[in-house]
């Protein structure tokens, strides 16, 4: 077994594999994100917190399509549908953190909206991370450790 077979392909549970390839989906969640929100403010002219909002869901989305094929294949639920409504729910959390720092560094910092988001982006990255692998996803599956 070739050591990047084990990093890129396998199912794991072990975490800091996880964390690796949520870094990777993140990072791609985020150029949608990211992109989606320039857009959104820039060209079509919506107050930069809309679009944060419906740039996060974007992300959201392709990071829940990515992170259940790639990351987290062993779902505590047996429903998809429930498990996207509480992947979902996770999401919501993160979407109020990030609107609330977003908010809190371009109006009362005066930080440029785009620089709040890099900001923002990775402090809630970290904590989507942890409430979906500890609420949904199972981390032992009995064949390695999960530490």
């Amino acid at each position: 077994m070739k050591v990047t077979d084990k990093i890129l392909k396998e199912a794991t549970t072990d975490w800091k594999i996880q964390f690796f390839r949520y870094v990777i989906v993140g990072g791609f969640s985020f150029v949608v994100d990211y992109g989606l929100l320039f857009v959104l403010t820039e060209y079509a002219g919506f107050h930069y917190i809309v679009s944060a909002t419906l740039s996060f869901i974007a992300g959201l989305v392709v990071n829940y399509l990515l992170s259940t094929r790639w990351i987290f294949r062993n779902s505590k639920l047996s429903s998809t549908t429930v498990e996207f409504i509480i992947y979902g729910a996770i999401g919501v959390v993160g979407l109020v953190l990030n609107n609330i720092l977003l908010y809190l560094f371009t109006d009362v910092l005066h930080i440029h909206y785009m620089i709040s988001k890099l900001i923002t982006a990775a402090l809630v990255m970290g904590c989507n991370f942890v409430g979906r692998r500890v609420i949904l996803f199972n981390n032992d599956n009995g064949n390695e450790n999960g530490n």
